[in-house]
């Protein structure tokens, strides 16, 4: 039997890991996440592709690109999460779950960051938690069918 493909996607500054911003972020490193969500899919049964991208346009491909394959995404927008609609938009194609994560808590932070344009159309969101915030998601993916 084949383990189920899973792309667990990451939006602007998250390849910054370990030296972004510590105090908010932690000291774990990009290099480290991959590794643990890789690992943490493997104990579930989960196959677990991680990407990274800077760029909207390429993110909202991967997006496409799951909807297409009928994939589960784990996702961090990012920045993105406050304001592309054309993020929003190719998130609402999705064909299987999509769970919205977020490292630290948005809610608790500058105005801004309050409002995210991808909630409304993602299975669920998972926020404050700290890189756990990704084995959640995943875990929770084991059990969604939609």
């Amino acid at each position: 039997m084949t383990a189920r493909k899973v792309l667990v996607l990451n939006g602007p500054n998250l390849g910054r890991l370990g030296s972004r911003e510590p105090d908010v972020y932690g000291a774990t490193t990009y290099a480290d996440l991959v590794a643990d969500c890789e690992k943490t899919g493997a104990d579930l049964g989960l196959t677990v592709e991680v990407r990274q991208t800077d760029d909207e346009s390429e993110l909202v491909g991967w997006l496409h690109e799951a909807a297409d394959h009928k994939y589960p995404v784990v996702l961090n927008p990012a920045a993105f999460t406050h304001y592309s609609y054309a993020l929003r938009d190719a998130c609402a194609q999705r064909t299987a779950p999509l769970i919205e994560i977020h490292i630290s808590n948005p809610a608790a932070r500058e105005e801004f960051r309050h409002t995210s344009v991808v909630a409304a159309v993602a299975t669920g969101t998972i926020a404050g938690f700290g890189l756990n915030s990704y084995r959640l998601a995943l875990r929770a993916l084991t059990t969604l069918t939609d």
